[in-house]
């Protein structure tokens, strides 16, 4: 098991308070671009700045529920298989993909559950890839063993 981070139910509220973060300064940038863009000429800053409050923490908060809900399923899932492996990840990703289209119908779930399993797959794929292409170049090589020394030419004979 990882002992480098907390407890499961701490890590779920990190992961929730990281991933709140990471959609409202995301949120903010994109949503004041867009209120930029869209607003008449002169009020220019004043659209974006509306857009902003308006939908940054929205986007903040989805992508906090979504961060929440995956760490909360990746711990849960840890707790039943007692390992600590990529399909963790996969399994968290499949339930949470999941749980969030619960509203939509069992087609929905169904079809959102796939979506986020494989989006965390590749994600686990990727990361697995780098890393052990990392490691290939950190790898030690044995180093040659020295020349002879010279020979003095009266020991030849």
């Amino acid at each position: 098991m990882d002992h480098s981070r907390d407890p499961c139910p701490w890590v779920a509220l990190s992961d929730f308070g990281g991933a709140f973060c990471m959609g409202a300064i995301g949120g903010a940038i994109w949503h004041g671009i867009k209120g930029f863009r869209n607003s008449p000429y002169g009020e220019r800053r004043v659209g974006a700045i509306t857009a902003i409050k308006a939908r940054a923490p929205v986007l903040g908060g989805n992508f906090g529920v979504w961060g929440g809900l995956f760490s909360t399923f990746d711990c849960a899932v840890k707790g039943i298989r007692k390992k600590e492996d990529p399909w963790n990840a996969i399994i968290g990703g499949f339930c949470t993909g999941g749980a969030l289209a619960v509203r939509g119908g069992a087609r929905a779930m169904r079809n959102n559950a796939i979506g986020c399993a494989v989006l965390l797959a590749v994600i686990e794929g990727v990361g697995i890839a780098m890393s052990r292409m990392m490691a290939e170049n950190t790898r030690l090589e044995v180093p040659l063993p020295p020349p002879p020394p010279p020979q003095p030419e009266s020991a030849i004979v």
